[in-house]
């Protein structure tokens, strides 16, 4: 795909494919610059549909509905990459897809995924892929326990992946094997996770938002920290690895570089994903220009804004065994800056919003989260 700058006027009309809480927040963005919104999504009255102009009832891959968002946008962007390819190459060539289907072919597939970051030049996990269990077994010589078994596709949040921890846990894998090829990555004693978002325009400028340090609980991200608690020197790989990965892929609109860094200061990539990013929901209070008023810059041919860290920040996702408690702390709780999705069915596990906090002290403030009891690991598992 070759990069050219196409300037999409407010007024016109952005079509978002996919109706979540990212497509939400960035049709927020978009209506404060004038734009007009129109979500494709199969569900009714799905988060970002809420605040859109038009909402098309099909498939991600339904013809017709393809069709009625060709008619109805100026220009075309997705909220999440489990989309069809093929579906976005027919929108690439009948309508203004600026990101265009490439990077939606390499990122649903983690195979593609891992070899074009590796020509990148950049560290992964060391990985082997995987076609049957007998694969498995041929593999995992010499390789110390526990190892990642992941699907090439469509895994997210903890799922389509499986932990060996020993010989006899092997026999577990055929349950991921009948999906398709997977791969088998070794595990990292890694010291914390961090992530990049890099946004880069049609006309290939780039910017990179401060690095965030991300805690997952049960395989779903629980807070991310801003600034990162690392090394400059670790900033720095991670920030250079991001920007070889946006070369190689010839990105347009944002990437999160998701990161591991282990105790001597190491950084190994573990995945991509091609939209704004959980990790970066707080730089909607902490950043001069949010991820999502970039992405809709980058797309729709503006230059790119400041992504200068105004102040130091924490995002806590709110999921559904949170809620009750978020609710009874918001009036008590004036720092608080809440976002609800607007999901309708309330669930364990699910993700209804996100809480930011911005504050000079991080450690006081982390403190003062935990304490609420909302958070702690008891009561998640109890909820």
């Amino acid at each position: 795909m070759s990069l050219s700058t196409k300037f999409i006027p407010p007024g016109s009309t952005i079509g978002i494919i996919g109706g979540g809480q990212l497509g939400r927040m960035m049709a927020l963005a978009a209506k404060e610059a004038g734009y007009r919104i129109c979500v494709l999504d199969p569900s009714h009255d799905c988060p970002a549909a809420q605040v859109a102009d038009h909402h098309i009832k099909r498939g991600y891959h339904h013809q017709e509905g393809l069709s009625q968002l060709k008619e109805l946008c100026d220009v075309i962007t997705y909220e999440f990459e489990n989309i069809d390819a093929d579906a976005l190459d027919w929108l690439e060539e009948h309508a203004y897809l600026p990101q265009g289907a490439n990077m939606i072919r390499v990122t649903q597939n983690r195979i593609e995924e891992k070899r074009r970051i590796a020509e990148a030049g950049v560290p992964l996990v060391p990985y082997s892929v995987i076609h049957s269990v007998e694969e498995i077994y041929g593999n995992i010589n010499g390789v110390s326990y526990p190892v990642v078994l992941k699907t090439a596709t469509g895994g997210y949040d903890g799922k389509g992946q499986l932990v060996i921890r020993q010989w006899d846990d092997i026999k577990n894998s055929e349950d991921l094997l009948h999906f398709g090829p997977c791969v088998l990555e070794n595990w990292i004693d890694f010291e914390k996770e961090i992530s990049v978002i890099i946004t880069r325009g049609t006309d290939g400028e780039t910017t990179l938002f401060p690095i965030g340090e991300n805690i997952h609980k049960d395989h779903i991200l629980h807070q991310t920290i801003v600034p990162a608690r690392t090394s400059e020197q670790v900033k720095d790989k991670a920030i250079s690895y991001a920007k070889r990965i946006a070369t190689e892929l010839e990105l347009v609109g944002t990437l999160a570089v998701e990161m591991f860094v282990t105790s001597s200061g190491e950084v190994f990539v573990n995945e991509l994903a091609p939209r704004p990013h959980n990790s970066g929901h707080y730089t909607i209070e902490a950043c001069v220009v949010s991820q999502f008023h970039q992405h809709i810059r980058a797309i729709c041919g503006w230059p790119l804004g400041s992504t200068e860290l105004l102040s130091p920040a924490i995002m806590t996702n709110i999921l559904g065994e949170h809620m009750e408690g978020v609710l009874h702390h918001i009036p008590t709780s004036p720092s608080w800056s809440i976002h609800f999705y607007g999901k309708d069915q309330v669930r364990k596990g699910r993700k209804m919003g996100h809480m930011t906090l911005l504050t000079e002290d991080l450690a006081a403030e982390l403190k003062r989260i935990d304490d609420t009891g909302i958070w702690t690991m008891q009561k998640v598992m109890e909820g």
